[in-house]
């Protein structure tokens, strides 16, 4: 069985029954993973600002039906009944 994965510092990494081959990244994978670190980290500040955006919504529907004022439809889904 054959294994391959890039260590923490920055070189490929074969595992093969006859041992293991380190050798560094070319340009293009190294250009590969950082585009993918950053997708990566979009990706997760996209999440985190969904779940700020939804907390925002929930406070907003709370002191709107405290004080008796129609709902945007998204404080409306944060509501569970």
């Amino acid at each position: 069985m054959v294994t391959q994965h890039i260590d923490g510092e920055g070189q490929a990494v074969v595992v093969t029954p006859d041992g293991v081959v380190k050798t560094p990244l070319t340009a293009e994978q190294e250009e590969t993973r950082a585009a993918e670190q950053v997708q990566v980290l979009q990706s997760r500040a996209d999440e985190l600002a969904a779940d700020e955006q939804k907390v925002t919504d929930k406070a907003s529907a709370k002191a709107k039906l405290i004080a008796g004022e129609a709902l945007t439809e998204d404080e409306a889904n944060t509501i569970v009944l």
